[in-house]
């Protein structure tokens, strides 16, 4: 039996970009990162009691994910959920709100009576490390101590800053076992930080970046963004050489997305053809330039350096991009928790008023209502298919139409027969042949228009519903 859309496929031109940001011709539909987006969940009139949410899930691989909405400035292009210029009142609030939630979601697993472990983590945000050392320290203190999660026995990754990479805080972390540092420098000329309404200085990214490397993280990310205003493929180089220069593990490279309420929406002017134009030529030109200097490409953005001890680890542990799978524990506003039924979360928001009014909402909140789901996206098998798709088609790993089929009981391209197909037509996919569909080198260029294609209507209407807030 089919599940593909049930309203026909755009019609994807093979030769270039198309007119408009939101024509099906771009390149850069849409980041696809989890499935479904936050936009897509709704609050609900009562929500499930999470020790029935985790009543029939596996608790012996858990994900552990921390949600830090605090950053010292916010960037122009900046659509994530997070606040800047917390007062410490503020930081200490949230930390006494996420060990209430910490203990009444520990509470719901160990109402199972089953095996409880953690095998990854991760801090994301928002920028982590805008936490004080001893504010990090308590984070630390929250997930082993009430959580349970042995933070230096699993991978356990950590967002920071150029300006919040400081050494003490940077103690706390390689003390308590991080073994991946992910630095967001977007870039390192300053005229181009600047048009991206991002005031950094060169000298204090190198700093940090030489705080990192003494520290001797197992695996050090940098992200770069392509498509600036002004930015050029000889100036984009000087980025990507600054970059190597550091011999990072991973570089991940980043198309610019202008989204409403964000510091660049008002300001952006150039036109969408020549600017989808402009960014595939960077990708093409960055892909080029880490290719050659010895990196693989696993996804449309991640760049990583084989033959590392801790990057064939972090491969082994199945740590992608796309890292999204039931069992995963989100902890803080804007986390996500995923069950096998129901994808759950808190209020989501971009503009700077209504952050600081869920983030307030979230402190406020008594331990009580953290036993209760009280965003979420109920899921189905459908859904579930589809989420699958696009962990798998959108890394270079590819989507085994075996295991697909073991799982699901029939393969993708039955149950996504449109999709398929039209991949196919415009040479975006293919199947090898060990019976793995995979992208092709210009598919993986279009990924983030490939992504889009595998949304549920559901979905799509929940999301053209949202409004932007």
């Amino acid at each position: 039996m089919s599940t593909s859309s049930p309203v026909p496929l755009p019609l994807l031109p093979a030769g270039g970009p198309g007119p408009a940001e939101e024509s099906p011709g771009t390149p850069y539909k849409q980041y696809v990162y989890a499935y479904p987006h936050q936009k897509a969940y709704r609050a609900l009139e009562a929500g499930p009691l999470l020790s029935e949410l985790w009543s029939g899930e596996r608790l012996d691989a858990l994900s552990l994910y921390v949600h830090v909405p605090f950053c010292e400035m916010r960037c122009g292009f900046c659509n994530l959920f997070t606040r800047t210029g917390a007062p410490e009142r503020i930081t200490t609030a949230f930390l006494g709100a996420l060990e209430r939630q910490a203990r009444a979601t520990r509470e719901a697993l160990e109402a199972q009576g089953r095996e409880i472990r953690f095998t990854l983590a991760a801090f994301g945000g928002g920028t982590p490390t805008y936490l004080t050392a001893a504010e990090l320290t308590r984070l630390c203190d929250i997930c082993e101590d009430v959580m349970g999660a042995d933070l230096r026995a699993v991978p356990w990754s950590v967002e920071t800053s150029p300006a919040t990479a400081t050494a003490d805080r940077l103690a706390v972390l390689a003390d308590r076992g991080a073994t991946r540092l992910s630095i967001g420098v977007q870039t390192f000329l300053e005229d181009e930080a600047r048009a991206a309404v991002r005031p950094q200085k060169r000298a204090e990214v190198d700093a940090a970046l030489t705080l990192l490397k003494d520290a001797a993280f197992p695996i050090l990310n940098i992200d770069l963004i392509y498509g600036i205003q002004g930015q050029t493929e000889h100036s984009f180089r000087k980025s990507l050489d600054a970059a190597l220069r550091w011999e990072p593990e991973e570089i991940y490279l980043y198309p610019l997305y202008v989204r409403p309420l964000t510091g660049l929406a008002d300001r952006h002017r150039e036109s969408t053809g020549s600017w989808d134009a402009r960014r595939l030529r960077l990708y093409r030109s960055g892909r080029d330039t880490l290719l050659a200097a010895g990196y693989e490409q696993t996804s449309m953005r991640v760049f990583r350096r084989p033959g590392t001890a801790a990057v064939e680890a972090a491969d082994a542990d199945g740590i992608s991009e796309y890292n999204q799978q039931a069992g995963m524990v989100g902890l803080g506003v804007g986390a996500r928790s995923f069950t096998t039924g129901l994808h759950y979360t808190t209020d989501y928001a971009v503009a700077v008023p209504e952050v600081r009014r869920i983030i307030d909402d979230y402190i406020a909140t008594p331990a009580e209502d953290f036993r209760r789901a009280r965003w979420a996206f109920r899921m189905d098998d459908d859904e579930r298919r589809r989420m699958y798709v696009l962990q798998t088609l959108l890394e270079s790993g590819g989507t085994s139409v075996r295991q697909y089929r073991e799982r699901f009981g029939a393969g993708p391209r039955e149950h996504f027969p449109a999709q398929f197909a039209e991949l196919s037509a415009r040479g975006w996919a293919v199947e090898d042949g060990t019976g793995v569909l995979r992208l092709t080198t210009e598919g993986m260029a279009w990924a983030d228009a490939i992504g889009p294609l595998f949304f549920s209507a559901r979905v799509n209407e929940a999301m053209d519903a949202y409004q932007d807030r």
